[in-house]
């Protein structure tokens, strides 16, 4: 006979009555399934207004992620710091966020993915207003509060994709998911705008973090009041079998075999790397250049010129939109010949992203226009990847696995990638400074960041090397049967209990 079927409780708490780990038995004719858009049981009107509520979530997290960004050059003003200590105000957010991803990855593949997101969201929101209160002579406070906000965005962006995966199936997936990721281009630069056009109305920087606080309540509404929990895995699990929670050791293990997911990653890392330091020091290498060629006054006194800041915001929101877009799109295409399209695309754009970041580090000095010009191509290729990352870590993992993947993807990503490239950048910058002199407050900056197009040709080669991998561990992951010696939950005395799937045989 069959395996016994896990039943609801098998999530003891935060589950919600709308949750499922399978496609739920109606009394149909056997081997019949539901059409996509009712196996996860919402509507196709929520499952679309539940990706557009994420994607405006998303939109915020980026959008506060780099506010502090666009107002950095007064940051360091205010509070006197170097360009090492600059750097650590990214740094202290990842490594927070890193860390606690697979927190939050574990309890988002067996808990109410929904509670989860408010609770994180909302104490997200709270930490950035306060970090807004810093007096001068407590640069540490802003270290701290900016260490806790990454608290809040762990909770959500390993959860987020899993949801979208649980109501979309194949290229409606793909369409969906690089909605959701446009937010990501698009909230960076709004980061900047807003930081830099706020900050500069209210003649104070301490204003532009009390914007997504106030947006992120909205948010927390949203998520309360409009977004209903999917059935885990329904609109893909088959008929002939079920599919079960494991141990977190289990999944730990089965991720570390898949070579397409472990390729792709340490390649996303090379992205995150790159954007990362692009991300926080950009604006400011743009302004020491303006001021090293007279163009703009330093900053000495009063507020910072935000003019770079408010340039860069937009080419960030425009390459944005234009890589996402392009990225999904030529995959889509490449496809129709290949089943290695996804990765070949990745590494397409790493590698032919970094010569222009090249030529715009170099050109500097001698042209602002052709550094403009050569970040905007740059940073066009560089967000090819977004999308079609995502897309990969889903299908090359099975449903009950996808959260722990995601915050696994986060831990490596950030842990090699942007937690430590603003600070290592702003260290060597420091090193390499000889005197205190416009000329060396740029060049020194200058030659930090060549280090970005290094990075990105050996992201390029991680995805080439996934591409080797993809076909054998996408199937491996469409046609997943549990096997008999991993672990299942099954209740027992109204509690959670992990037994072997042989000792549930009848």
């Amino acid at each position: 006979m069959s395996p016994v079927e896990p039943a609801s409780d098998t999530a003891p708490f935060f589950s919600s009555d709308s949750e499922a780990e399978g496609p739920e038995d109606h009394g149909g004719a056997a081997g019949q399934r539901p059409q996509e858009e009712s196996a996860s049981g919402l509507s196709k009107v929520r499952a679309l207004l539940t990706v557009l509520i994420l994607c405006y979530i998303n939109l915020l997290n980026y959008m506060d992620r780099f506010t502090v960004a666009g107002v950095l050059p007064d940051i360091e003003h205010f509070f006197g710091i170097d360009d090492g200590k600059s750097g650590l105000l990214q740094t202290v957010f990842i490594c927070s966020y890193m860390f606690l991803a697979p927190v939050f990855g574990y309890l988002g593949d067996r808990y109410n993915r929904k509670l989860i997101m408010s609770v994180g969201i909302g104490f997200w929101s709270l930490v950035t207003l306060a970090s807004s209160y810093t007096p001068n002579d407590h640069f540490w406070a802003l270290l701290l509060t900016r260490g806790l906000v990454g608290v809040g965005e762990a909770s959500y962006s390993t959860i987020a994709p899993t949801i979208i995966a649980d109501l979309y199936v194949k290229g409606k997936r793909t369409i969906m998911l690089s909605i959701f990721y446009f937010a990501i281009p698009v909230g960076s630069g709004l980061g900047y705008i807003v930081g830099s056009q706020v900050s500069s109305l209210a003649k104070d920087w301490h204003w532009a973090l009390r914007v997504t606080p106030a947006l992120g309540a909205i948010a927390v509404v949203l998520l309360l009041f409009v977004v209903q929990e999917p059935k885990r895995g329904a609109v893909e699990a088959r008929p002939e079998h079920h599919l079960h929670q494991t141990s977190w050791l289990t999944d730990l293990q089965a991720l570390s075999k898949n070579y397409s997911f472990v390729l792709s990653t340490f390649g996303f890392t090379a992205v995150a790397f790159v954007t990362g330091s692009l991300a926080l020091w950009a604006p400011t290498f743009l302004f020491r250049a303006a001021v090293f060629n007279g163009e703009k006054a330093p900053c000495l006194e009063g507020q910072c010129n935000s003019s770079d800041s408010l340039i860069f915001g937009i080419i960030t929101v425009v390459t944005g939109v234009l890589g996402v877009a392009s990225g999904v799109q030529v995959s889509r295409l490449l496809r129709k010949r290949t089943p290695r399209a996804d990765p070949l695309v990745c590494a397409a754009g790493l590698l032919l992203s970094a010569p222009f970041l090249y030529l715009a580090i170099v050109f500097a000095q001698a042209s602002t226009i052709a550094t403009y010009v050569f970040i905007f191509l740059g940073e066009t290729f560089l967000s090819m990847n977004w999308a079609i990352v995502a897309d990969i870590l889903l299908y090359v993992v099975v449903p009950t696995r996808r959260s722990t993947a995601e915050a696994l993807q986060i831990v490596i990503s950030h842990l090699l990638g942007d937690a430590g490239s603003p600070y290592m950048i702003g260290v060597v910058s420091d090193s390499l400074r000889k005197t205190d002199s416009f000329l060396w407050q740029f060049r020194s900056l200058q030659l930090s960041l060549l280090l970005c197009s290094f990075v990105a040709v050996v992201g390029g080669a991680f995805f080439l090397a996934t591409a080797v991998f993809i076909e054998r561990d996408r199937n491996r992951a469409e046609n997943y049967v549990p096997t008999d010696d991993e672990p299942i939950v099954v209740p027992k005395s109204g509690r959670s209990t992990r037994v072997p799937v042989s000792s549930v045989l009848i």
